[in-house]
């Protein structure tokens, strides 16, 4: 049996979280019908709490039909169906379209009794940190969008490893076996660019805006991507904090990342009679079923954010653990 230390911290009572673990190894296969589990005695040193903590336990478990005891012998698995529903807590960064393209695919993978409650941090580390510190315990699974430009692991490590999921960026400095359905920034933004170098070539230059005053999240690793394909391709490029119609010259490419400065830009080529994807040609990050249509199609850099709720519905449904780089790239329309 995997024997993962109980949280002595957690509002959680410790019997429950020893049940749960041990509830958890026979669903991952860990603990099989018929296997032996730790006496109380052992359980108890490992674990750094009482016997009769572990007791009630193993008492709550022989009730449920789940372990049965031998007198002189110990308590042995005696059933292997033991299926719990899942209560998730969700925590995204901030709503948009996208995200609910992420959501609608999480739900619709998992099964019809698992339970969602969804919060958002809006790039508040400290929101994030009381979001998690007040739900410890709580809940079967942990689903987190860590979207800072600080790292969080040592909040993130609060959550047992096994309850955790990472959605969209993963974490390198957390430790443990956790789930992570991640985008690989870097190289997602270096191959789009590269895939797009024949429309680029026709410009001068590109300029990515951090749109830093919309509250918009862009990793360092995104930008490290973004200046390797200037470098290895020999092309020009810019990167500015904010947007401003003042940036706009003909001949010149911009990839946007907020919605926002999407429509000024939009509203003030229009203004200058610039044609989009011929005098100014423009990339967006993410895609959107608006971004199909808006202003005749609109080229973007995006992960499938279905794709990665699905495949984040599927670990969870099935209690595996592994860390998936989700699938991304370039769309090509009329605005490049």
């Amino acid at each position: 049996m995997q024997n993962n230390l109980i949280d002595q911290s957690a509002d959680q009572p410790k019997y429950q979280q020893l049940i749960e673990t041990v509830l958890l190894n026979i669903e991952q296969g860990t603990l099989e019908l018929g296997q032996q589990l730790p006496s109380i005695s052992e359980w108890a040193s490992m674990q750094g709490v009482a016997k009769v903590t572990v007791a009630k336990a193993y008492e709550d478990l022989r009730q449920r039909g789940v372990v049965r005891s031998q007198h002189g012998k110990g308590f042995y698995v005696a059933s292997t169906s033991v299926r719990t529903s899942l209560n998730i807590l969700v925590i995204f960064d901030t709503l948009n379209a996208y995200k609910e393209t992420l959501y609608d695919a999480l739900k619709a993978a998992l099964p019809d009794d698992a339970t969602l409650s969804v919060f958002f941090h809006h790039y508040n580390p400290a929101v994030f940190e009381t979001l998690i510190r007040n739900n410890l315990g709580r809940f079967s699974a942990y689903v987190l969008m860590p979207h800072f430009d600080t790292d969080v692991s040592d909040i993130v490590a609060l959550i047992p490893p096994e309850k955790l999921l990472l959605l969209d960026q993963n974490l390198p400095n957390l430790s443990g076996d956790f789930s992570a359905v991640y985008q690989d920034f870097e190289q997602d933004i270096y191959s789009s660019l590269s895939s797009a170098f024949e429309r680029l070539k026709h410009y001068q230059r590109i300029t990515l805006v951090l749109s830093k005053d919309r509250f918009q999240y862009v990793p360092a690793s995104l930008l490290a991507g973004f200046e390797r394909f200037g470098e290895e391709f020999n092309f020009p490029t810019r990167i500015v904090n904010t947007y401003s119609g003042k940036l706009i010259e003909p001949g010149e490419a911009f990839l946007l990342f907020a919605d926002r400065d999407l429509v000024d830009f939009l509203k003030e080529i229009a203004r200058l009679d610039l044609p989009l994807g011929q005098q100014v040609g423009l990339l967006s990050y993410d895609d959107t079923p608006m971004k199909e249509i808006l202003a005749g199609g609109i080229s973007v850099i995006s992960t499938d954010f279905a794709l990665m709720g699905q495949t984040a519905g599927q670990l969870l449904a099935t209690r595996r653990r592994e860390k998936i780089a989700n699938q991304g790239g370039l769309t090509l329309r009329n605005s490049l």
